[in-house]
């Protein structure tokens, strides 16, 4: 692909195709997005995110004939994808509140190769409670703001905002220790 072609660009004839019934066109878009759907779930449903991109792939693919603008693909994949993990997670019920402190950045810990989450950063996040462990995810490794965030997971912007403090604290304690 060319690098100056964007996702969403790249995207949007596969996604016509396969609303109009293209299942070759289908096939090649959840393969596609496949990718970006497990980078979502990972850290959300740590224990299940196989299970959670499963399910993922499986709501996009039953409502991609609703979405109605071909360039917001990714934007919808990336809302049906959280309210997905979500759900998954709290199927799990295995979360361990850690307490609250100051908090590192989580881009400052990706390494450089892939975008892939280490496994001390991934360890730490799955004992994050999964109201934290959410808004974390969408803010530091999204760079959604807390606007977008609170209209996406539904919950009040100052609710956002004070998920994310206490996450970025628990985050940091359990990264100091």
């Amino acid at each position: 692909m060319d690098d100056d072609v964007r996702p969403w660009d790249a995207a949007a004839p596969l996604v016509r195709a396969a609303q109009s019934g293209d299942a070759l066109a289908m096939d090649d878009l959840l393969k596609l997005v496949t990718p970006y759907v497990t980078r979502l779930c990972a850290p959300i449903a740590p224990d299940d995110t196989a299970d959670a991109v499963q399910e993922s792939l499986l709501a996009v693919f039953r409502g991609l004939r609703g979405l109605r603008d071909p360039q917001a693909f990714y934007g919808w994949v990336r809302a049906v994808t959280v309210r997905e993990a979500v759900r998954v997670a709290r199927r799990s019920a295995s979360e361990t509140p850690a307490d609250p402190e100051e908090i590192v950045r989580l881009r400052d810990l990706l390494p450089g190769i892939g975008g892939e989450l280490s496994v001390e950063v991934r360890d730490l996040l799955a004992r994050l409670p999964l109201r934290h462990r959410t808004v974390l995810v969408l803010r530091e490794l999204e760079g959604m703001d807390e606007r977008a965030t609170a209209e996406l997971i539904g919950v009040p912007e100052g609710t956002v905002k004070s998920r994310l403090s206490r996450a970025r604290s628990s985050f940091r304690k359990a990264w100091t220790r």
